[in-house]
C-alpha cells in the first residue's frame, strides 16, 4: 500500500532517516543554481515532471540549459520556464508546437541545439553509463556532422552562433560521427510509482525519456504519483534503481502536479451519430 508522504517526510526511525523523500517540491529544487544544466523527462505532454517544473519557476534560477526531447508547449511544461525567461539554451530533438519557443529562438533570445531523437536518447544513456562519447551514423552527410546549424541568431536575423563540425571516422567502410554524452547537473523526472529509496516504475508511454534523464543527472529529483515503503515494490517491476535518484517528491491529489493534459485531443463520434450523418 502507498505510504503517507507527510509521515515519511518526518522520519522517526533509523530506517526512515535514510528516506529520500522531500515533501516540499520547491525545497527539492532549491539548490539548482543559475546556469545549471537540466535533463528533463517527458515526451510532448506525456510524463513531464510538471510539479518540479512549477517549483523551479517559483525558485527562480535563470540561464538554464535544458536537455529534453522538446521544450513543452505554450503555457505548460517547460513552456512555463520559457515564458519566465529562465531558459537560455535547449538541446532537443523536436521544437514544434510552441510559439514562444520559436519567437525567442528567431529573435536571438534562445540558443538551440537540434539533434536526432535517437542520438539524444543515447547521449543521455551514455552519461548515466559512464561513457564519455560514442560514434553513430545518424547525421552523417548533414550539418549535424559538417557544422553550420544555427544555434543562436542575432537580433538582425543573422546567425550569431553556428554548430561546429564534428569528428567522423570510418568503421568497416561506413562513416560515423562522434557524439558526446549529455551529462547534466540535475535530472528532473516523473514516475508512476516509487519507494522512499528512489526505485521508480514508469507507466506505459511515460517511460519515454524519464529513465534516461534520471541516469544523466548527477542529482536527480523524481516526482512520484504513488509512494511506497522499501520492499513493497516488486523488484522485477522496477524500471530504474534508486541509485540514480537522490530525491523523491510525492505528487499530491491536487495542485500543478496532479493535472495530466492531453496534447492533441481526438474524439470519435458515437456510432448512432455517425449513422445519422451518412
Amino acid at each position: 500500500m502507498p505510504v503517507d508522504p507527510l509521515q515519511n517526510s518526518a522520519p522517526t526511525t533509523d530506517d526512515a532517516t535514510l528516506s529520500k523523500v522531500v515533501s516540499d517540491p520547491v525545497e527539492a529544487v532549491a539548490d539548482i543554481p543559475d546556469g545549471a544544466t537540466l535533463a528533463v523527462g517527458g515526451f510532448g505532454s506525456c510524463g513531464i515532471p510538471s510539479l518540479l517544473i512549477d517549483a523551479l519557476r517559483t525558485a527562480g534560477p535563470r540561464g538554464l540549459h535544458v536537455v529534453s526531447n522538446n521544450c513543452g508547449v505554450d503555457g505548460w511544461g517547460l513552456g512555463l520556464l520559457l515564458e519566465s525567461g529562465q531558459i537560455d539554451r535547449v538541446t532537443a530533438s523536436y521544437v514544434g508546437d510552441n510559439k514562444e519557443f520559436a519567437r525567442r529562438y528567431l529573435s536571438g533570445e534562445l540558443e538551440v541545439e537540434l539533434i536526432p531523437q535517437g542520438t539524444l536518447a543515447e547521449r543521455l544513456r551514455a552519461a548515466g553509463s559512464g561513457i564519455p562519447a560514442f560514434f553513430t551514423p545518424a547525421g552523417v552527410g548533414t550539418q549535424i556532422a559538417e557544422g553550420g546549424l544555427p544555434w543562436r541568431y542575432a537580433s538582425d536575423g543573422s546567425v550569431a552562433l553556428a554548430s561546429p563540425p564534428r569528428r567522423t571516422e570510418v568503421f568497416d567502410g561506413r562513416t560515423y560521427v562522434l557524439e558526446r554524452a549529455a551529462q547534466a547537473g540535475f535530472g528532473l523526472v516523473r514516475a508512476w510509482k516509487g519507494d522512499t529509496d528512489g526505485n521508480l516504475v514508469f507507466r506505459r508511454a511515460a517511460r519515454n525519456f524519464n529513465p534516461l534523464c534520471a541516469m544523466a543527472g548527477r542529482v536527480t529529483v523524481a516526482e512520484v504519483e504513488e509512494l511506497y515503503a522499501p520492499g513493497e515494490l516488486d523488484p522485477d517491476e522496477v524500471h530504474l534503481p534508486g541509485i540514480f535518484v537522490q530525491r523523491v517528491v510525492p505528487v499530491g491529489p491536487d495542485g500543478p502536479g496532479a493535472e495530466k493534459r492531453i496534447e492533441k485531443l481526438t474524439e470519435r463520434r458515437p456510432a448512432a451519430q455517425e449513422e445519422t450523418t451518412r
